[in-house]
């Protein structure tokens, strides 16, 4: 009776396990099996090892099943240092018509994004980051109507940005940073975009006062090519908490209540920004970098309350506010670069000394400093311009 009964169960869980493992979609396995002969681990990685297609599919790693399709495939080992994969995306994957989610973690993926992939209606994050991606981005992204994120940032991408991705409006992060693409950056109509970096690539042209969001919250675009000015758009984006918009050819002024924003970061650096600069009220922000503008005029007091100020390689004049000094010897100020503007003095003791965390560079303007500290070496050897230039 023991034995008939055990048989019995054997024969059972042989059938749930061949229950389970038919009850993936058909088209859906054979998906499956596309992608993986496409793909290959990196020499010390065993991610696709699980990948034996004698068994459930949605208990291999990275694949994520919900009743009969495939709802999220996350390729790769995503530990610190795993090896990854190498190989190319099959464009089997644009069969997968329940996908919702699409990673592939850092690696060696090569070759072009698939067309295929705009197929998948439902994709709502797409991370494809840190592997060599070539080629352009498929216009038909556009068709992905419900995407969220959109990372594929650090790889080899040209070509522009379509102008259909900017039309998507559930977007909420885009992250194409790191890559080779050009032309302009196009208007994103999303009325939830928190995060848009696009650094480290050659954009181009200029953004027109409407052409992004106020949701944005985090807004990336150094390092590229911009032009033109920015005032008009970035006093409408007023929930910035980081802004990075340095080592561009961004030209016009910096309005006032930018930095009333609750930005913790502000790059503006090298730049063509041009103009007086005055904060509507006393600044809040860590860390604000002007530095290498056209800024000119008064330095405004209400700089005194940032706690490293680059306002260094500019046009600016006058005297060097008291609040300046005060909050330097007390420490609340660990970095002010002044030197290379055209300032002509600071009322301090000789005999003042710097606390040692702080920094204090003051040379190359129409004074003498009156205090001996440490100046950035690229900063240069004179101590202050030729009197030629500081006339009038």
């Amino acid at each position: 009776m023991h034995v008939v009964s055990y048989a019995l169960f054997l024969v059972a869980l042989f059938q749930c396990r061949f229950f389970a493992f038919a009850i993936l979609d058909p088209i859906d396995f054979l998906a499956l099996q596309s992608i993986r002969k496409s793909l290959h681990d990196l020499p010390g990685s065993n991610f696709l090892a699980s990948w034996d297609f004698t068994s459930d599919p949605c208990n291999f790693a990275g694949v994520f099943c919900a009743s009969d399709k495939v709802v999220a495939l996350n390729l790769g080992d995503p530990r610190a240092g795993s090896p990854g994969l190498t190989g190319r995306i099959d464009s089997a994957i644009g069969k997968l018509s329940a996908l919702a989610e699409l990673s592939i973690v850092p690696g060696r993926i090569y070759g072009s994004l698939p067309e295929s992939i705009s197929q998948l209606k439902g994709l709502r994050f797409l991370a494809i980051s840190r592997n060599f991606i070539s080629g352009n981005i498929p216009l038909t992204l556009g068709r992905l109507r419900r995407l969220k994120t959109l990372d594929l940032s650090y790889n080899q991408l040209n070509g522009g940005i379509p102008r259909s991705i900017g039309t998507l409006p559930e977007l909420t992060n885009v992250i194409l940073c790191h890559n080779h693409l050009s032309g302009s950056v196009p208007p994103f109509l999303s009325h939830v975009l928190t995060r848009l970096d696009l650094k480290h690539n050659a954009l181009s042209g200029s953004l027109a006062p409407y052409s992004l969001p106020p949701s944005l919250q985090s807004l990336s675009l150094s390092w590229n090519r911009l032009t033109g000015p920015v005032d008009k758009l970035l006093s409408r984006l007023n929930h910035l908490n980081y802004l990075d918009l340095s080592l561009n050819q961004f030209t016009g002024p910096i309005p006032g209540r930018l930095f009333s924003f609750p930005i913790t970061n502000l790059q503006l650096e090298r730049n063509s920004f041009s103009g007086p600069v005055q904060p509507t009220e006393q600044v809040t922000i860590p860390t604000v970098d002007l530095s290498h503008n056209r800024l000119s005029g008064h330095i405004s007091p209400m700089f005194s309350t940032v706690q490293n100020l680059y306002l260094n390689n500019n046009y600016f004049t006058g005297q060097v506010p008291a609040s300046f000094v005060d909050r330097l010897l007390s420490a609340s100020i660990r970095i002010l670069y002044l030197q290379h503007n055209y300032l002509t003095g600071i009322e301090i003791s000789p005999t003042a000394e710097i606390p040692l965390r702080s920094s204090l560079c003051l040379q190359y303007n129409c004074m003498v400093p009156p205090v001996q500290t440490a100046c950035p070496l690229k900063a240069g050897k004179m101590k202050t311009r030729p009197t030629s230039q500081c006339k009038g």
